[in-house]
């Protein structure tokens, strides 16, 4: 690779290109140091390895372009503003408050390199650029409320619902064995879907969506809704489970923001980095086995479970028939926690299964890296 600061000349002490070295080295060093701050809080306190990895493609990438000639124009001690501080350096008193001067701190130290690096550091000067538009977008997720997230990384079972006869009293009776993550699923067709056959009307899926959120809440649950952002919007709900034939990831993000969660079903790697691409949090890989809920779509098998895992910054929960006798298979081969439909929603005692479910997943997960 090229060195993006090689055309950088430096001149003896005092001349103007040393000076630009010097100028330009310092700001490498604050970038980077800024972005290792950010990006520690993320992987220690966040825990969104999602989130880390690409602050860590950020630092790498400065690094590379941080060549020996820029570190050699270094002299701290001639330095006029070495130690020097500022009162609002004191006046920092949250984690959230320490992060956003970070992020503001590479920014601006990102924009000087632009700038100066335009005349004799053209490719530095491009790197900064790009990754000071994509911290902007970036600092959004880091300042966004995380209880959200929080709350998904411990949940391992995920119940999607069917329709079925009372259904609420059949997630009620889940949520309090223990299940923190339900995502309403309603694919029954609407009126004007087949005519004269008659449907569930959008009126209904509100009532339902608002009374299934409600019991979510009330058991410290997250609740999804499938497909239908304006849905999840209109009963505020946690976030919304999108297919490869939905809405783009990205406009659903326009209109959910920074702090609801969006989930992605995928089928393949391509589907899977193309979700974390496009900012997803957590993706369903399968079906695992073959489903009458996805009739048709031929099963992945336990070997896309395990492919997906082994990439995937953000969880992975293996879905398509999976059950209580084979939920072990799913965890063993590296799923954050597997997603159920009929296992739960058929099932004579849902409590009961639950809790056996998430016995299952409890011995059968692979120690977190």
């Amino acid at each position: 690779m090229a060195d993006p600061a090689a055309r950088v000349v430096i001149s003896p002490p005092g001349g103007a290109h040393h000076g630009i070295a010097r100028l330009l080295d310092a700001n490498l060093n604050r970038a980077r140091e800024g972005l290792r701050v950010v990006e520690d809080w993320c992987r220690l306190v966040l825990q969104r390895p999602e989130l880390v990895a690409q602050l860590k493609d950020y630092r790498q990438r400065l690094g590379q372009c941080h060549s020996s000639s820029l570190k050699q124009a270094r002299h701290a001690a001639s330095d006029p503003a070495t130690g020097l501080t500022h009162q609002a350096q004191q006046e920092r008193s949250t984690p959230q408050q320490v992060v956003a001067a970070n992020c503001a701190r590479v920014q601006e130290a990102l924009r000087v390199l632009e700038e100066f690096g335009r005349h004799g550091a053209a490719e530095l000067a491009a790197t900064a650029a790009i990754i000071r538009y994509g911290l902007y977008d970036l600092e959004t997720a880091l300042l966004a409320n995380q209880e959200r997230h929080q709350t998904l990384r411990q949940a391992r079972l995920y119940l999607v619902t069917q329709p079925v006869p009372e259904l609420l009293l059949v997630v009620k009776a889940c949520l309090e064995a223990g299940l923190r993550l339900v995502q309403y699923r309603e694919k029954s067709p609407r009126p004007d879907d087949r005519p004269g056959e008659g449907g569930v009307t959008d009126h209904q899926r509100f009532r339902t969506a608002t009374a299934l959120r409600q019991l979510c809440w009330d058991h410290g649950a997250l609740f999804i809704v499938n497909d239908r952002v304006d849905l999840a919007l209109s009963v505020e709900a946690d976030g919304v489970h999108l297919g490869q034939d939905d809405l783009p990831p990205l406009a659903a993000r326009r209109l959910l923001g920074p702090e609801r969660l969006i989930g992605r079903s995928t089928h393949c790697l391509e589907h899977l980095r193309q979700a974390v691409a496009d900012g997803c949090d957590y993706v369903g890989v399968g079906p695992v086995h073959a489903t009458p809920t996805k009739p048709g779509r031929p099963p992945v098998g336990l070997d896309y479970v395990r492919q997906a895992t082994a990439c995937s910054p953000v969880p992975c929960f293996a879905i398509g028939g999976v059950n209580l006798e084979n939920a072990h298979q799913a965890m063993g081969s590296g799923a954050h926690g597997v997603a159920v439909v009929r296992a739960l929603m058929t099932a004579s005692d849902p409590g009961a299964v639950t809790r056996q479910l998430l016995q299952v997943i409890g011995t059968s997960a692979l120690p977190r890296p």
